[in-house]
């Protein structure tokens, strides 16, 4: 077993409930197919990370895992608590630091091209320069990473969760418990049609070949 872990939380891509956002540039059926390929983009972007351990956490039932299970067999698969994201991304950290892993990274599918080397930093931060904590901050507003060496549950509470105050709510709480705190450099998340034209403005090295494809075949 490495001592490093990823944890990628996802849903599964059902019309209507994922990029609703791009509703109703796209439609339905299309943004759902749009998340399918970020996420798809973010797993094997992940798959390439040297010495760490991948882990999806579902947003779902029974149904959803037989979903995964059947596109991606070779993860380990754990259904997300039902609770709000900040319980969520709590108790997924604790699973896997029960499991024994000494340094635990969280990103979402929000960010399919985000790149590589972001990921690669904020495993090297926590356990090369000493930081408590590490956030990958959104353009947004919020975080599209956080990693930790254990779990800081005053992280996950108190927070103005799906706000722009999501990051400097985190930041002032790791100040307040004495936890000192990296940042990695800021990206950002496809959530709107503006941020599909960002998309393709990009540099393509970032890779998210199923994503822009996609982005592109729909004119952005």
């Amino acid at each position: 077993m490495n001592k490093k872990a990823l944890i990628i939380f996802a849903k599964q891509p059902i019309p209507g409930n994922v990029k609703t956002r791009l509703i109703p540039a796209l439609t339905s059926d299309k943004a759902a197919q749009l998340y399918l390929y970020m996420l798809t983009d973010i797993l094997n972007k992940a798959e390439s990370l040297q010495d760490i351990d991948r882990f999806l956490f579902y947003d779902g039932d029974r149904e959803t895992e037989e979903f995964f299970r059947g596109m991606f067999p070779e993860l380990p698969l754990y259904q997300q608590e039902s609770c709000d994201l900040g319980g969520r991304m709590e108790a997924a950290f604790a699973c896997v630091f029960a499991m024994g892993y000494r340094i635990t990274a969280i990103i979402g599918t929000d960010s399919p091209d985000l790149p590589l080397s972001f990921i690669d930093e904020a495993f090297r931060v926590l356990e090369k320069k000493g930081a408590d904590v590490v956030f990958g901050p959104a353009e947004d507003g919020g975080y599209y990473l956080l990693g930790m060496k254990r779990v800081h549950g005053e992280l996950f509470h108190g927070i103005s969760w799906s706000t722009g105050r999501v990051l400097r709510e985190s930041m002032e709480k790791a100040e307040s418990v004495g936890l000192e705190a990296a940042t990695l450099p800021v990206w950002y998340d496809v959530d709107t049609v503006e941020d599909l034209k960002k998309l393709g403005s990009r540099d393509v090295g970032n890779n998210a070949p199923q994503t822009r494809g996609f982005a592109e075949k729909l004119g952005f």
